[in-house]
């Protein structure tokens, strides 16, 4: 069966959204998400990803509104400008360039690929990846790893949490403070390494595992200290600073055990939030998200436009090879379902006419073979000119051709054949929409068709003379 398969994205970023409508698009579990995908009406492959700055999901569908109306679920919380539906291969681009770090808030930060890694093993186990997903990560995966290896794009690039500190030294004196981090993460983890090399007295870091916040205090070098997470509201009331950045469900920090703790600056990394909102209504009091480090992570942009420009045309050259790749799958698989296709009449008919040899019992174990090689030969040299114009009309992006085809090749084909709806949803330009019997016949266009069964068949297996196949054997198969 020939399934052309087209993916659909849906995201909600820090470029279109806020923490709110990302919070709100954001799934409790995401491979709970996958499934609930995967259930949905149409949906062959499903995949999520969701960071501290965007919520995304992929599915794959025979049509691109199948799609669309799968991932409505995840776009219904938030307004429509805050949104972005992915078709096909704008999915396929954005894939590439989320995982090169270039949709990330700091350019060319090295923690989203990660984060990607770890989103497609939670696929893998969530069973919601397939042939064309799993090729579309692993190329965007690859890109990743180039642009890191052969540019500048995250040299000397600062993360979000670095880029938190870096807000916090400027909003904020830090000379003898006391800082708090909560979570001991990868963005934990670099928060407390660059908090620790500026002029703080004290560092206190929050974990739900204390001794991964150990391990954190011990390397660091300034006075730091590990404590469970429960004990984050006491640890906020002695803090200057508060930066958070856990994978908690619900907040870590309530307003409350703030509301006495003074001037205290927070960051919130995480997604959802660590601090509850209402506290930037205590006294003393400020919380700044994501949505404050624009500054910071413009000044990291501009520093990088010359690699980013670099990746951007890496991202155009590995692009048109995955399409190449999808291209030739899909005639790979045309081409197989018609031999397939011709296979079960050649054995049906080989099988008719050994039945009817036999009962003349005519037949021995030579002329058997005969017969078979001359059924397959037959086969080969038959589709031997569609398979050429099959594979040309991939490369040429004629999807008509190839659904002609299928129709003339394969009467008794049981799959669904690519449609124009399904070409025009892949953007594909060279697609013609209005489909003609001349435009179908393209695939066997330059090849002749014989007459009729040749006087002298080719293909014989050797020693075996044409002369010994009895003339009423090859006027059967002639007939069928």
């Amino acid at each position: 069966m020939i399934r052309n398969g087209v993916i659909t994205g849906v995201r909600v970023a820090h470029d279109t959204a806020t923490v709110d409508e990302i919070e709100a698009a954001s799934a409790d579990d995401i491979s709970a998400r996958i499934a609930d995908l995967l259930a949905t009406p149409g949906v062959r492959e499903a995949f999520a990803i969701q960071t501290c700055n965007r919520a995304e999901a992929y599915v794959v569908t025979d049509r691109a509104d199948q799609g669309r109306d799968a991932l409505a679920q995840i776009a219904d919380p938030v307004r429509s400008g805050g949104v972005v539906t992915m078709p096909h291969e704008e999915g396929l681009r954005h894939l590439m360039r989320l995982a090169a770090g270039l949709e990330s808030l700091v350019l060319g930060e090295d923690q989203i690929i990660g984060q990607l890694k770890d989103a497609i093993e939670i696929a893998r186990r969530a069973e919601g990846l397939g042939p064309i997903l799993e090729d579309a990560l692993m190329k965007a995966v690859h890109v990743g790893e180039r642009a890191r290896t052969e540019t500048a794009i995250n040299e000397g690039v600062v993360s979000l949490g670095s880029a938190a500190v870096t807000l916090a030294d400027r909003e904020t004196d830090l000379d003898g403070a006391t800082a708090l981090i909560l979570g001991a993460g990868e963005m934990g983890t670099i928060a407390a390494e660059a908090i620790a090399e500026t002029a703080i007295d004290r560092l206190l870091i929050a974990n739900r595992t204390i001794p991964h916040a150990t391990h954190i205090a011990d390397t660091v070098p300034t006075d730091a200290s590990a404590i469970g997470l429960s004990a984050a509201g006491a640890a906020a009331q002695r803090a200057d600073v508060v930066i958070a950045a856990t994978g908690s469900p619900d907040h870590v920090l309530a307003a409350e055990e703030l509301a006495s703790a003074g001037e205290t600056f927070c960051i919130d990394l995480a997604q959802p939030r660590d601090i509850d909102p209402a506290a930037d209504a205590e006294t003393g009091v400020t919380i700044h998200d994501i949505d404050a480090l624009e500054t910071i992570t413009a000044e990291t942009h501009a520093r990088r436009e010359d690699a980013a420009a670099e990746v951007e045309a890496m991202i155009d050259e590995e692009f048109e090879r995955l399409l190449a790749l999808f291209k030739r799958k899909r005639a790979d698989a045309a081409i197989s379902t018609m031999y397939e296709s011709a296979e079960r009449v050649k054995d049906r008919e080989v099988g008719t006419a050994m039945a009817k040899l036999d009962a003349n019992a005519e037949l021995t174990e030579t002329h058997r073979e005969v017969i078979e090689s001359l059924a397959d030969s037959l086969v080969s040299q038959l589709l031997a000119a569609p398979t050429k114009s099959l594979r040309e009309a991939a490369a040429e992006d004629d999807w008509t051709t190839i659904q002609t085809a299928m129709q003339l090749f394969n009467p008794e084909f049981d799959g669904p054949v690519p449609t124009d709806d399904a070409v025009d949803e892949l953007d594909v330009d060279n697609a013609d929409t209005e489909t003609s019997d001349n435009d179908g016949m393209a695939a066997g266009s330059d090849s002749e068709t014989p007459a009729g069964p040749p006087e002298s068949p080719a293909g014989l297996p050797d020693g075996v003379d044409p002369e010994e196949i009895p003339q009423h054997v090859l006027e059967q198969l002639s007939d069928n």
